[in-house]
């Protein structure tokens, strides 16, 4: 089995194009068997490939004495096949202090930086790690338990430009090229059992290293808990997994395509701080896509977030498909999805929309023309009012434009005024059974947005009572009844420019 390793490998670097002639290729060394293994094979591919090998070894400033004697090891063995190698020491458990991340997390996001600090350093666009069938099948199954997305089901990809990866934010210690390195993975395709067969075959000598038997790490107790427990329901489990992965990377791909069409279909503006999709582009596509673009939206935005899980994108889509003006759901990241009139926005949480019908400048108050004109400050907007002479129920009560509203023409007190609120204005809304609360709680219960309530248009009659919030709700005075005779249109209209 594993004499034909070379063959097997060889053909999955030429099925995933992971190698060109030529290239030069910086090798993550451990010691451990996998990138032992790794390391071996591609010096038998090095003259096939004209490879130019570099050598990168982290200490992760953690399990003292083993670790000192990982680094001596690669180094001395570095030296004895004649490559290059850079090593570095590195206080990870301090990084995962500062940044408020799990070990294994800050281990990851340091060792990658590393990896493509030392490419910068020595020119090479491709990173090879040693990364197995194993700890793939390991990595769908974690991703699965946390509650990940296709993206997260697909595993790891054969190879993967690290600007896709969270890394660190850029420092000193490992200043980042402009261009960042593929990440290679010549042996995922690899079980465990097949890398150690070989370095056995090959008299290789890996080290071991005793904090993969520690079952306080997640990916530890998947390995040698829950993982043995399900071979005794299927014995290919670790199999399946993978090629599930590979079902699901694939379609993967299907999907980004279908998301970048739909971005630019949907997205109105994007900022480094903000990004405005249009509401009906966004509600018109399929689910799938919702979900995609709000996640999309938040990666973006904190391109330090490694998942946004289903739960915050779930809350995110039900607010964006059904929410109010002024509704909110949170995202990840100090990040909230706001609900506009036409659009969603997403930045930072607390964000108050902009208002996007018509307002008026606090503390104004001016006739309104019924039928005729009424041109509102600014020349944005015009208020049209008429008096149809044909109308139906079924049309006013299925009015699909909230700044448009039909009130009983019989029922309006002349003349009528368009002004904003004042203190202690009240308002008897429709349905509402008479009742009259005040217009500032009516607002706050109505979900009115803060920045708009001084602004927002209210259409009065000559005795003052508050005849349409308008863009919001109609009173119980002026409402459409069956057995209304005559109907006023009142509606918003942007003027042309």
């Amino acid at each position: 089995m594993p004499s034909d390793l070379l063959r097997q490998v060889r053909e999955f670097i030429h099925r995933h194009d992971l190698l060109s002639v030529g290239d030069r290729v910086v090798v993550g060394v451990s010691g451990g068997p996998d990138s032992l293994c790794l390391l071996h094979l591609l010096l038998r591919l090095q003259e096939e490939y004209r490879l130019q090998l570099h050598v990168a070894h982290l200490h992760h400033g953690a399990r003292g004495e083993e670790a000192d004697a990982d680094a001596a090891f690669v180094a001395d063995l570095a030296r004895e096949w004649g490559l290059p190698a850079t090593l570095v020491r590195e206080d990870v458990p301090a990084v995962a202090r500062a940044h408020k991340l799990a070990f294994e997390e800050a281990a990851r996001r340091v060792r990658y930086a590393f990896l493509a600090h030392v490419a910068g350093r020595v020119g090479a666009a491709k990173v090879a790690v040693g990364h197995n069938a194993d700890d793939q099948a390991e990595t769908v199954l974690m991703h699965f338990l946390r509650g990940a997305g296709l993206a997260g089901l697909r595993g790891m990809r054969p190879a993967t430009p690290l600007s896709e990866y969270r890394l660190l934010p850029q420092t000193d210690r490992f200043p980042l090229p402009d261009r960042l390195p593929v990440l290679i993975r010549p042996l995922l395709s690899t079980p465990r059992a097949e890398i150690e067969a070989y370095c056995a075959e090959q008299g290789l000598s890996p080290r071991f290293d005793r904090s993969n038997l520690d079952t306080t790490y997640f990916r530890n107790r998947l390995r040698h808990e829950l993982l043995p427990l399900l071979e005794t329901y299927n014995p290919n489990i670790r199999r399946r997994l993978c090629h599930t992965a590979e079902v699901v990377a694939a379609d993967y791909e299907l999907l980004i395509q279908m998301r970048d069409w739909a971005w630019d279909q949907v997205v109105r503006e994007e900022t480094k701080d903000a990004i405005v999709l249009g509401r009906a582009e966004w509600r018109a596509q399929p689910l799938s896509l919702q979900r995609a673009l709000i996640r999309e939206a938040a990666y973006r935005l904190r391109p330090y977030l490694r998942d946004v899980d289903f739960v915050h994108v779930e809350a995110a889509v039900e607010v964006a498909r059904a929410g109010t003006t002024g509704a909110q759901a949170t995202l990840p990241g100090g990040l909230a999805l706001t609900v506009g009139y036409d659009m969603l926005t997403i930045t930072d949480a607390g964000y108050e929309p902009p208002p996007s019908g018509p307002t008026l400048p606090p503390g104004t108050a001016m006739p309104v023309a019924l039928p005729g004109r009424t041109p509102l400050p600014g020349g944005e907007w015009v208020l049209e009012a008429d008096l149809p002479p044909t109308w139906t129920l079924a049309e006013v009560t299925g009015n699909p434009d909230r700044w448009t509203a039909y009130l009983d023409a019989e029922r309006l007190e002349g003349p009528l005024v368009l002004r904003t609120r004042r203190s202690g204005d009240r308002f008897r809304p429709h349905g509402l059974g008479g009742h009259a609360p005040l217009l500032k709680d009516w607002m706050i219960n109505a979900r009115v947005p803060r920045a708009v309530r001084d602004m927002l248009p209210l259409l009065v009659s000559g005795d003052g009572e508050i005849l349409w919030v308008c863009g919001w709700r109609v009173s119980e005075t002026a409402a459409v009844r069956p057995e209304t005779r005559q109907v006023a249109r009142l509606r918003f209209c942007r003027q042309q420019k």
